[in-house]
């Protein structure tokens, strides 16, 4: 990398949220859940994003994409911005992250079980009856 192509910092909100693969309304967002420490401002109130802000947004993005809710985002931000951390509290939030994921995959499958059998059963021709909007429609 030059120093004509090397990152400038800080930056605005728009280069940011590019850099870290999210939205400018996004980094608002984490930024109003207080997952963004104090965003240093220019005199004219205009957000000013550093290397490490960006570095964060990656981390929001990265656990978001691997379906952590933000209440766990917000665990795991302060587990990995504290050094003295035991790794255990971080394995013990993606632990049950994992069972709640086998939990919802499980129903899924069962919709998809369910929506097969349905399927299965509606011949799909030009008669009206349809098991599948008559089990909609059950009480």
């Amino acid at each position: 990398m030059t120093a004509a192509t090397a990152p400038r910092w800080p930056v605005a909100i728009g280069q940011a949220a590019e850099r870290a693969g999210v939205s400018a309304r996004m980094v608002r967002h984490y930024e109003s859940l207080g997952l963004l420490g104090g965003v240093a401002r220019t005199d004219s109130g205009y957000r000013q994003y550093g290397e490490a802000d960006v570095h964060t947004l990656r981390f929001i993005r990265r656990a978001r994409d691997l379906g952590f809710s933000m209440e766990e985002i917000a665990q795991l931000l302060g587990l990995w911005q504290d050094k003295a951390r035991a790794s255990a509290q971080v394995k013990q939030i993606a632990q049950k992250h994992i069972a709640s994921l086998s939990e919802r995959i499980a129903a899924m499958q069962a919709m998809q079980r369910s929506l097969q059998t349905l399927v299965g059963c509606c011949h799909g021709d030009e008669r009206p009856d349809c098991p599948i909007l008559d089990d909609l429609s059950a009480e």
